[in-house]
């Protein structure tokens, strides 16, 4: 008995593959309601996926057409640089003062980024009308559950007694919904120029997600909304500049990281730290004078990866002042262009720096209607990751890989430099 068909699929595909595929797209359109339910989920999730994705294309076509693409990524400037980040990284674990942890932190990195890779190179993954209407409905319903938890004090949670039962928890999923948001309202508003339904959907994410964004405790989420929405309409009115204008701030403020402290120090009054003290300004910069000051102590190699979350017990906390020695044990700087700096010096913060700009130079000939969504979403992480979390945390590097792969396969451009 031949195989059933199944639409998307040629008829010689194999069963099996054909399951592998549609199990590992049900993940990756399940990860926001995943990271509501846990959330540090996202990694495991964007794994199992790419696990899904590998056994489909060796099953299909064997090992050699999937190398093959993969080393057409990684040969790609952007993928020459993260992996040039990524061994460089790797290397200066070899001066951090708690090697273990920092191999551990290493993996948490490079592990979603291999997910994703694997994914975009399998040649499988091909999201169409019904996956974006999916991923809208689950970052919608992620949200609506987010909100009814807070509006209850987390009363569900517990009752049951599961997990942290502080409404802090849901600033990462809060985070995740941000991000893929502009993935889906790409893929129901360009592709099919917006039925009823799509347009539907479409605005019942981006309400729900800016609800959410200024309902949670992430100051970092509103603020990555105002600028997902910003970048976006004036990406459509004029996107060579706005484009010009996202590299430049990228630049600055990845050159910029060792001072961040001290400009905003010196350019921050009292009375906006006051207006913003539920986003904790004031903590912020003095945590980036801390790590200012760590930074200036290792410049060119940092401190080694990894090294944040216990700075304030590695060598160069000697090299600190003491007023400032303190708030080298906060976890990390808040800002991943610091973190990047601090943990592995200038040569680490270029190869960041050559990878953003990579990814943007594919985004040049794109018209402005595909422009805009992801040049917003470049804005919107980069603001986020600048004044927020921990710059490795697995769950946002696994988050921003599976937008990054959604964009590459299944979003429409007018042609592939995406």
């Amino acid at each position: 008995m031949s195989p059933p068909i199944i639409p998307g699929f040629p008829p010689s595909e194999p069963i099996l593959s054909r399951r592998l595929v549609r199990l590992g797209t049900g993940l990756l359109i399940a990860l926001p309601l995943a990271m509501w339910l846990a959330n540090r989920s996202a990694p495991l999730v964007l794994g199992l996926a790419a696990l899904c994705f590998l056994a489909s294309v060796v099953a299909a076509e064997g090992w050699s057409s999937l190398l093959q693409r993969l080393r057409a990524r990684l040969l790609a400037p952007a993928g020459l640089a993260l992996g040039g980040f990524l061994l460089w990284s790797l290397a200066t674990i070899a001066w951090s003062h708690r090697m273990g942890p920092s191999l551990a932190m290493w993996g948490e990195l490079a592990l979603p980024m291999a997910s994703g890779l694997v994914i975009a190179a399998s040649g499988r993954f091909h999201p169409d009308r019904r996956e974006s209407r999916a991923l809208a409905v689950a970052i919608a319903l992620a949200g609506v559950l987010m909100m009814a938890e807070l509006a209850t004090n987390l009363s569900v949670r517990i009752a049951l007694d599961i997990g942290k039962q502080v409404t802090y928890i849901f600033n990462r999923p809060v985070l995740t919904c941000l991000v893929l948001l502009p993935v889906a309202v790409a893929g129901l508003s360009l592709r099919w120029r917006g039925s009823a339904l799509d347009w539907l959907l479409a605005a019942a994410a981006v309400v729900v997600v800016a609800m959410i964004s200024f309902d949670s405790e992430s100051g970092a989420a509103g603020l990555g909304f105002l600028l997902l929405a910003l970048t976006w309409l004036a990406a459509r009115l004029l996107p060579r500049l706005m484009l010009a204008l996202v590299a430049l701030g990228f630049v600055a403020t990845m050159a910029l990281a060792p001072v961040m402290g001290r400009l905003g120090d010196e350019a921050l009054p009292q009375s906006l730290h006051e207006r913003l003290a539920n986003s904790h300004s004031r903590d912020r910069v003095d945590i980036w004078l801390s790590f200012g000051e760590a930074i200036r102590a290792r410049p060119v190699l940092g401190s080694g990866f990894g090294t944040s979350p216990t700075l304030d017990r590695h060598p160069v906390a000697l090299e600190v002042s003491p007023p400032r020695r303190q708030l080298l044990a906060v976890g990390h700087p808040h800002s991943a262009p610091v973190q990047a700096w601090v943990e592995t010096g200038a040569i680490g913060a270029a190869l960041l720096t050559l990878a953003g700009l990579a990814l943007l130079w594919r985004l040049r000939h794109l018209p402005a209607r595909d422009l805009a969504p992801r040049l917003a979403l470049a804005a919107c992480a980069f603001g986020v990751a600048t004044v927020a979390h921990g710059a490795w945390q697995g769950w946002w590097i696994a988050a921003l890989a599976l937008a990054a792969v959604w964009f590459f396969c299944g979003v429409p451009s007018a042609d592939r430099h995406d």
